[in-house]
């Protein structure tokens, strides 16, 4: 299992760091999506590479085992809620951005929800234990969500914030972002 004081980094950081148009779209994104730096980015970049990776590695096998593995990986992505389709192929894998990853981070589903009234806000209410996941609170930003968990989405009990908020005062391209 290996010493829980010695953890490895779950992202990879650019290979050249220094390239304008990769610098100004990483801004944008961590802008848009309102990431503390641009580590939480290269995180959901490095789960993306990832998948991706698996899906690649599907098309050197033998068909059999191949629709076997394909089935259970579009499974666990759909659950996931990156795939729309339950019945995904590997060019539907291929085919997600890192726009999919970070719209499944707690953070934005609290502000598409309308728990909260700017990206910043939704982050802070995460940070601060205000929101929960069927009861249970999560204080961590960055947690994926999965589709049976977003409906289970909502203010820990006992938070003075839950009569604070309504869902009308979201921007309306926020909450049609589904």
């Amino acid at each position: 299992m290996g010493d829980p004081r010695k953890s490895r980094r779950k992202w990879e950081k650019p290979g050249h760091p220094w390239i304008k148009d990769r610098l100004a779209e990483e801004m944008e994104l961590v802008g848009r999506y309102g990431l503390r730096n641009k580590r939480e980015l290269w995180l959901a970049q490095t789960y993306l590479r990832n998948v991706r990776n698996k899906a690649k590695a599907l098309l050197s096998l033998t068909p059999e085992e191949r629709s076997v593995r394909e089935r259970e990986l579009v499974k666990k992505l759909y659950n996931l809620g990156l795939l729309q389709k339950e019945q995904g192929t590997i060019d539907d894998i291929l085919g997600l951005t890192v726009e999919d990853v970070l719209q499944r981070r707690l953070q934005t589903i609290v502000l598409r929800k309308g728990l909260a009234r700017t990206i910043h806000e939704a982050r802070q209410l995460v940070v601060h234990g205000h929101i929960s996941i069927g009861g249970k609170r999560v204080t961590s930003p960055g947690y994926l969500v999965n589709r049976v968990e977003e409906q289970l989405i909502g203010f820990t009990p006992g938070s003075p914030m839950a009569t604070r908020i309504k869902k009308e005062e979201v921007p309306e391209e926020l909450l049609s972002s589904e």
